[in-house]
């Protein structure tokens, strides 16, 4: 027997409980379920709302609601089926229009969970609704378990060929018959009551986030995922304002000693949270924040997994005061929580200072790796030989990209994660500002990410600066030359950069100084693996114009491939002593301020490209500050070398 429970936004029309009935599905391939929701999104909000309006005005809000339903019904049903699930609805709305308007509230979770156990007879599954206001016994505001269970044992038993029951949550009755609630969230609560009863074998709460977070990530986007967590501090979180586990499920599965996990209905192949009998360590680490407001105040609780140190405190003090933040006090309640009373307007300056404290200081770092190609492959053993300090948390092994890999990393991540770019895609760069929104840090060898419109590449930056993450691509130009934070330098110290003159296109300049003929240089720049699958896309200077933007953009010049002038190489017209330079100059007359060019230019022996052979790069750079100009020259080629550069941009 299995107890799954899915919230309002698991069901906020006709498509996500569609989704819901497929998890449900996969649930009964291995036993009997019981199905316990809420009302759809938004219902419980509308028909208390609708309690307090005038009488006058209570049918047009109940039609509302009654639309509402018959769209979801049209939309899951057809025929015969669709009308008579009208019928049900409309039955269920009649009632709630005859009701005492104190008891509107509870009528959410008859309209949805009565659609859906006909849904499931619709396709053939022996579905039976049970009404919990027959089942569960509130009195006294407190669930009387022993007569509830005996209740939901009963009903239960008493249906042996039934496959899936259908229970609407957050709703009981007092021995009078008087509906009463369970409070807000109480279908939580209501899924624990059944699985207590029924001794379940598993106890699922599905909802919209990937299990229990450090904190709530709408306030704090590096929040991540609990994997496990004991019934002492999932009570302690839920009872100071995390919402994704109502507090009063936690001791019904605690007595019968039922773990509880939380799952992502939108996700359902992430681990979620287990939130079970875990022992206390005997120093606490921190699982949680929770915030909470109060008429006088807000309140953050940090829940930790056993005592607390007792510098937390004066350290929690220090950090805030230095935030600007000035707490009315901070005091340890219990051995394993503290609780910071705070000016309302300051929680969430307080909430992501706390959480950084918490979360996001560890010396190590974790890794999510895209692309396991030459570059990826390398960066992998490297890591794996030298460093203690990175832990690989995920690698996506192909080169485009995947969707599910993003996904599991935002559910895992924290604010010290690094999200590893080693494709070659030309779109992966789309996902680099939502990594980013979601406060992880970018690293990318990936040039073809970084040379996209230059609206796109200011959007990524602004967005790492307002999120205070990094967004490091030293390797997309030179691999593992210094070449970008040169430039950088420059152009952070107000200095004017006059020209830029590079030699980056490691397959030319092979072809070039091979001493070959060009057509036999070129084959064997293929065979090597130097060139592009099509060579034409290095002849044309495609790779080399990529790494120039790369360079101009660095350097504050908002170049698009537009602005640069290329001349592809014909090889029939090559000369001893050329190389394929990139170039950009100053010129106030051109429209940016600087012209942009690549093309094959003689050189002499003194000039710097002269030296350059083989797979080399070189870059000369000349400033107002630096008129002679600064000149870096070094391998440009080699997975090791690159991967060894994509290292430091992770761990400076």
């Amino acid at each position: 027997m299995e107890v799954l429970k899915f919230g309002g936004t698991s069901l906020a029309n006709a498509t996500a409980i569609s989704r819901v009935l497929d998890i449900v599905d996969a649930a009964r391939g291995r036993g009997k379920v019981v199905l316990v929701c809420s009302a759809v999104s938004g219902c419980t909000d509308a028909l208390i709302a609708m309690a307090a309006l005038p009488p006058s005005e209570r049918e047009k809000a109940g039609k509302a609601l009654l639309d509402r339903h018959n769209c979801i019904v049209g939309r899951l049903f057809t025929g015969k089926e669709r009308k008579d699930v009208c019928q049900v609805v409309l039955d269920t709305y009649r009632d709630l229009m005859e009701a005492d308007p104190e008891d509107y509230q509870s009528f959410g979770e008859l309209f949805s969970t009565r659609i859906i156990a006909a849904k499931l007879r619709c396709d053939g599954i022996n579905a039976l609704w049970l009404d919990s206001r027959d089942l569960i016994r509130i009195d006294g505001g407190a669930v009387d378990r022993q007569n509830s269970y005996k209740r939901i044992a009963k009903a239960v038993a008493d249906h042996p060929e039934v496959e899936v029951f259908v229970v609407p949550g957050f709703i009981g009755s007092d021995s009078g018959g008087r509906v009463r609630t369970l409070g807000r969230g109480g279908s939580d609560q209501t899924a624990s009551l059944f699985a207590a009863a029924l001794r379940a074998d598993d106890l699922q709460i599905w909802t919209d986030v990937p299990g229990i977070m450090t904190t709530n990530p709408k306030d704090v986007r590096s929040a991540r995922t609990i994997p496990q967590i004991s019934y002492d501090a999932a009570f302690m979180l839920a009872a100071n304002g995390a919402k994704v586990l109502y507090a009063p499920a936690v001791e019904p599965a605690r007595e019968a000693g039922l773990n509880i996990r939380i799952l992502d209905t939108f996700h359902p192949g992430l681990p979620g949270t287990v939130v079970g009998p875990f022992p206390r360590r005997e120093r606490g680490n921190w699982v949680g924040i929770a915030w909470k407001e109060y008429p006088d105040d807000s309140k953050l609780c940090l829940v930790a997994d056993g005592p607390v140190d007792p510098s937390a405190v004066p350290e929690l003090r220090s950090r805030l005061e230095r935030a600007n933040i000035i707490a009315r006090s901070i005091e340890t309640e219990g051995d394993d929580h503290i609780m910071v009373s705070l000016e309302h307007g300051d929680e969430l300056e307080a909430l992501r200072t706390c959480h950084y404290i918490c979360f996001e200081t560890d010396d190590s770092v974790d890794v999510y790796l895209a692309g396991e190609g030459k570059v990826g492959r390398a960066l992998l053993d490297i890591i794996g030989r030298t460093d203690n300090r990175i832990n690989v948390r995920l690698v996506a092994r192909h080169e485009a990209e995947d969707e599910a890999f993003f996904r599991e990393m935002f559910a895992t991540a924290s604010g010290k994660s690094v999200f590893v770019d080693c494709t070659d895609s030309e779109t992966i760069y789309k996902w680099y500002v939502p990594v980013l929104e979601a406060g992880i840090n970018v690293v990318s060898s990936n040039r073809r990410a970084l040379s996209v419109p230059y609206a796109e590449f200011a959007r990524m930056k602004r967005t790492a600066r307002r999120m205070r993450r990094f967004l490091r691509y030293e390797t997309t130009v030179g691999a593992a030359l210094p070449i970008l934070d040169s430039i950088n330098m420059s152009a952070n110290s107000a200095d004017e950069i006059l020209s830029i003159e590079a030699v980056v296109s490691c397959t030319l300049n092979y072809i070039l100084t091979s001493g070959l003929p060009f057509a036999e240089a070129l084959m064997k720049a293929q065979e090597i693996g130097l060139t592009e699958k099509d060579p034409s896309m290095d002849l044309g200077g495609k790779d080399a114009v990529r790494k120039l933007l790369i360079l101009a953009r660095e350097a504050g010049i908002p170049l698009e491939e537009s602005d640069v002038v290329i001349e592809p190489v014909d090889g029939s017209q090559v000369q001893p002593g050329q190389r394929f330079v990139a170039s950009i100059e100053k010129d106030s007359s051109a429209p940016k301020g600087y012209r942009a060019a690549i093309r094959l230019r003689a050189v002499s022996p003194d000039d710097p490209a002269w030296n350059v052979r083989g797979t080399d790069n070189m870059i000369s750079i000349r400033s107002a500050f630096h008129p002679s100009p600064l000149i870096i020259q070094g391998a440009g080629e080699g997975a090791r070398m690159a991967a060894s550069s994509v290292l430091n941009d992770i761990l400076r």
